[in-house]
């Protein structure tokens, strides 16, 4: 009987084990995560209102890390001088209330889509235009609760934030765009915004602009002082290049090609009117037209913009070319006025001279007295033909080439174009030279700065 006893025993023993194991493989951790949610936020337990007390319980700020996740820049507009970004914004802190059984390591953390259900810190941006949540489909937000009390609030937010900038330099400009963000209510005495520590701010690893580079971004604290407190504040500037390959193409090389085309006048032939007017008058417009909507397209500025010297510059150029031609033709019409007093005078001349030719033919019993060859020294008509004699006996001068060049070009209109045809590129090209030798410069000035 002893034997049997043992064995009924060592099998209700063996039972019991296997009715524990099999309950054990029933927990239902939801069920498990409700009542630890329950237990720490229900009524009377918890209140959202209260801030978290400091490091280690004590009675300091409450300390708050933040992190971002940028996932595009949608525009950045010259205009209103804003930029809209799209980023995943994190923060976390830790709040002592929360803390929970993880059940020996199966609880990892709980988590939450209602952020008004824990305390929240009053973070708000202080350069923000614009901004909306993302609900579809369901809302992208959650808040993690670890065991040891640390809270894990994401949401991902779409922003439209103002971007002062300062286009001297445009469009060879770089420009620092910042995202700020500080506490609205909470002094520094009782909240602090701190970065995350290792990497603050990660950017997604395709983003493509349009026209832009962003090349860095530096993560700063810009705490603020007013009459109700020191309030925390963090910023991350953005500094973006501005791709020049698209000015060129649209503005630069456009302008150039007027301003050559304007040149074309100078190789018409003077009396061509209507063609070289034809030419400078559309030139002219097409120039300013196009300076008129390279304008448009910024927002009006009290200072002078890089590019405001080019189409200033080329567009003087181009009616500088259209006011060459008025000076060709007032110089034709005066050489052409020139010429008929000239021949009105030969005309005269050899008027006089036939006159005096048939006086001659019909004096024929005219008689010549003969003047001595011997030179009076008191002859002053004597004296004069003399000088004029030393005169040309002397060596002559060292001919001028431009004007030996300039002589082979008999009126003055065609000189005028022969010069134009000579100066007008060589100030261009020398303009050219100083123009990109100062903006390229303080380019690179801007850039080690």
């Amino acid at each position: 009987m002893g034997t049997g006893h043992y064995f009924w025993a060592i099998f209700y023993f063996a039972s019991l084990c296997s009715a524990s194991l099999a309950n054990n493989a029933k927990i239902n951790f939801r069920e498990k995560e409700k009542k630890v949610l329950d237990q720490i936020l229900g009524a009377g337990k918890y209140d959202a209102r209260i801030r978290p007390s400091g490091i280690n319980g004590t009675d300091g700020p409450a300390i708050v890390r933040i992190n971002l996740f940028v996932r595009s820049i949608m525009t950045i507009s010259d205009i209103k001088m804003e930029y809209s970004v799209q980023l995943t914004f994190r923060e976390q802190w830790t709040d002592e209330r929360l803390k929970f059984d993880d059940i020996q390591g199966r609880l990892k953390y709980l988590t939450l889509t209602e952020a008004n259900r824990v305390w929240m810190p009053d973070l708000f941006f202080s350069n923000e235009k614009e901004g909306h949540f993302h609900n579809i489909i369901m809302p992208n937000v959650y808040i993690r609760i670890f065991p040891n009390g640390s809270v894990l609030y994401s949401i991902r937010i779409s922003l439209t934030l103002a971007c002062p900038m300062n286009l001297k330099l445009y469009p060879l400009d770089r420009q620092i765009c910042s995202l700020r963000m500080a506490s609205y209510g909470w002094t520094t005495n009782d909240l602090v915004f701190l970065w995350k520590e290792g990497d603050p701010v990660q950017v997604v690893k395709n983003l493509h602009l349009p026209r832009f580079t962003l090349e860095k971004f530096l993560t700063d604290y810009c705490n603020s002082k007013t009459n109700t407190g020191e309030y925390s504040c963090l910023k991350v500037d953005l500094l973006f290049k501005r791709e020049f390959s698209y000015y060129l193409i649209q503005i630069y090389i456009p302008c150039c090609m007027l301003v050559i085309v304007s040149w074309v006048s100078f190789w018409l032939d003077q009396g061509a009117v209507p063609a070289r007017v034809s030419l400078g008058v559309t030139t002219l417009l097409t120039m300013a037209t196009q300076t008129s909507g390279i304008n448009a397209s910024l927002p009006p500025v009290s200072y002078t913009k890089a590019i405001d010297v080019w189409t200033g510059v080329c567009l003087t150029f181009v009616f500088g070319a259209l006011l060459e031609f008025a000076l060709v033709n007032y110089a034709s019409r005066s050489d052409m006025h020139k010429d008929n007093i000239k021949k009105k005078r030969r005309d005269l001349e050899q008027a006089s001279l036939d006159a005096a030719s048939d006086l001659l033919d019909t004096d024929s019993n005219a008689t010549f007295a003969m003047k001595p060859l011997v030179r009076h020294p008191a002859d002053p008509l004597a004296l004069e033909k003399l000088r004029q004699c030393e005169v040309h006996m002397q060596p002559p001068k060292r001919p001028n080439c431009c004007k030996t060049w300039l002589s082979k070009f008999p009126t003055r209109s065609k000189r005028i174009d022969v010069i134009s045809r000579i100066t007008f590129p060589l100030v261009f090209a020398l303009f050219n030279l100083v123009y990109w030798s100062t903006y390229l410069f303080r380019e690179e000035e801007d850039e080690t700065f």
